[in-house]
């Protein structure tokens, strides 16, 4: 056993109590309290605000489960591949409540510093021992009682402290990162909203072409008044839809040069050590690269600007190419706000949309700006989109030294003064 580190039961020194069970029935797309879902989760830790997509509660409920700023949450139902364990701190007070498939973490303060716990969750070795012990086949889930059975090493509680201010202020920085791309991400939206849906891009005498009287017609395939001299067309007329291949055809020999393999989940917490791996020597079509549009068609429908290395494309996911005169910023706009129909649909049939194919692209339904309305827009959206990449590159790289951090922290293979 190392020096300082002593061994223990997670139950030795916290508690796990279940959420409230919110009925289904009171939820609401808007509102004051917001129903805490395993996706408030990412899979690696930390937590996820869902903006656009939140579970509002419209009813009364004991106040003991509405969360409080710096409280400790853990995910008890694996939703997505990954998320089962997965720890988050409340950002918030007064916001948040406690659902029953959350559990709210209380630590034995004397003995564990709390945010050193929230660490101690993205370790491999907690985490496995979750999931080995969780029930379930297609949809895992664990209980207080099974993590309370976990074992593991833990140093004297100031070493604890200091894990957790190095790891924090890691963390903190990247926050700030989030902050800035979801405002970033909320003004691209809000212009693209304004120039293409309101219809109030700038007239040749920069003012609102709506607001201002500027002349509109009848579509009838859309059932809306539309700009005069635009056309209507599908996802199809402004992009090339590039679906991904099985990779394992692909599996590198051992002494090739390989890519990683971009999936779902590498979608959403980029490349780690567990992304599978190709051969470089694939075909260029299915290869991606920083800038390009990524679009997961089946069971998650999602849009992404990647930000990551060259990889390759697994199937289930498309690659986006623009058609001249649209641009990718315009291009990643429309489908993001596309796909927001996509889902709508799903939710009126309540049932979850299983993937997008080629007929939902060819039946889909748009509005043709004229090319010199994307040259303006492309003007105005450009620095916003750069800076976003940007910021989210330099998250990348945060995220890569903490998760360098984290383990030699937690072993004590690096030892803080």
């Amino acid at each position: 056993m190392k020096n300082n580190f002593k061994k223990y039961k997670i139950g030795d020194f916290l508690t796990v109590k279940h959420g409230f069970p919110f009925q289904g029935k009171y939820f609401t797309t808007e509102g004051k309290y917001i129903v805490l879902t395993p996706g408030n989760f990412y899979e690696n830790g930390s937590f996820k605000r869902i903006i656009g997509k939140e579970k509002y509660y419209a009813a009364s409920f004991p106040k003991e489960y509405l969360c409080t700023v710096g409280e400790l949450i853990i995910a008890m139902t694996e939703q997505a591949e990954g998320l089962l364990g997965s720890t988050a701190i409340i950002p918030e007070a007064g916001i948040y409540l406690h659902n029953q498939r959350i559990g709210l973490i209380s630590c034995n303060e004397d003995i564990v510093d709390q945010v050193y716990i929230y660490y101690l969750f993205m370790t491999k070795s907690v985490r496995k021992q979750i999931r080995d012990t969780s029930s379930g086949t297609k949809v895992k889930h664990t209980s207080p009682e099974r993590i309370y059975d976990v074992d593991v090493l833990i140093p004297e509680r100031d070493e604890q402290e200091k894990i957790a201010i190095l790891l924090r202020n890691i963390d903190k920085k990247i926050d700030v990162n989030n902050c800035i791309i979801s405002e970033l991400e909320k003004m691209t939206k809000t212009i693209y909203d304004y120039w293409f849906l309101q219809f109030d891009f700038p007239d040749d005498k920069g003012k609102p072409y709506r607001s201002s009287d500027g002349e509109m017609v009848w579509n009838e395939q859309l059932k809306i008044k539309i700009p005069m001299h635009w056309n209507v067309g599908n996802l199809y007329t402004i992009a090339t839809f590039t679906n991904g291949i099985a990779c394992q055809k692909y599996r590198p020999s051992e002494d090739e040069d390989t890519l990683p393999v971009i999936k779902i989940k590498e979608m959403h917490r980029g490349i780690t050590e567990d992304t599978e791996t190709v051969t470089v020597n694939i075909p260029e079509k299915i290869k991606i690269r920083c800038g390009d549009i990524l679009f997961s068609w089946s069971a998650t429908l999602e849009v992404q600007l990647w930000a990551g290395q060259t990889a390759a494309l697994n199937q289930h996911i498309f690659r986006i190419t623009p058609k001249e005169p649209y641009t990718k910023n315009y291009v990643y706009e429309q489908l993001a706000s596309y796909v927001g129909k996509f889902i709508k649909m799903a939710e009126a049939r309540k049932t979850t949309m299983g993937h997008i194919t080629s007929d939902h692209l060819e039946q889909s339904r748009i509005v043709l700006p004229h090319e010199e309305i994307i040259v303006q827009y492309e003007k105005k959206v450009a620095p916003l989109f750069i800076k976003i990449m940007k910021t989210t590159q330099e998250n990348q790289e945060l995220k890569k030294l903490r998760d360098w951090l984290l383990p030699m922290l937690m072993n004590g293979q690096i030892r803080l003064k």
